[in-house]
């Protein structure tokens, strides 16, 4: 196992991918995996998985799937810019933490 990473982006975020064969595209995260410094975009790094038939899916057959890849591969995207930023963290004046656009300074947190 690897040791804990901090990650910028949590489930549920809009999220653009800096590398690899899909960059440029925009997708929500629908999974994370800190231990591991993973996340699974919705839409995105599709791969196909041979299935074997089953109780469940007596059809079986190849499913297409998204896979983890690695957190730093993506980006979070500013709900209010609408461009992708790095995280700064903001405490409130009754001293809670939120995340922050770097950009123009506005919540990434709902």
């Amino acid at each position: 196992m690897v040791d804990m990473k901090k990650m910028t982006v949590r489930r549920g975020d809009k999220v653009v991918v800096l590398s690899g064969k899909d960059k440029g595209k925009k997708g929500k995260v629908i999974a994370t995996s800190p231990r591991m410094g993973r996340v699974k975009v919705e839409g995105i790094n599709i791969i196909k998985k041979h299935a074997k038939p089953t109780r469940r899916v007596p059809q079986g057959g190849i499913r297409e799937m998204e896979a983890e890849f690695p957190a730093s591969r993506v980006l979070p995207l500013c709900p209010s810019c609408n461009k992708a930023t790095r995280v700064a963290k903001k405490i409130l004046p009754d001293n809670s933490r939120i995340r922050a656009c770097r950009k123009c300074g506005e919540s990434l947190d709902k």
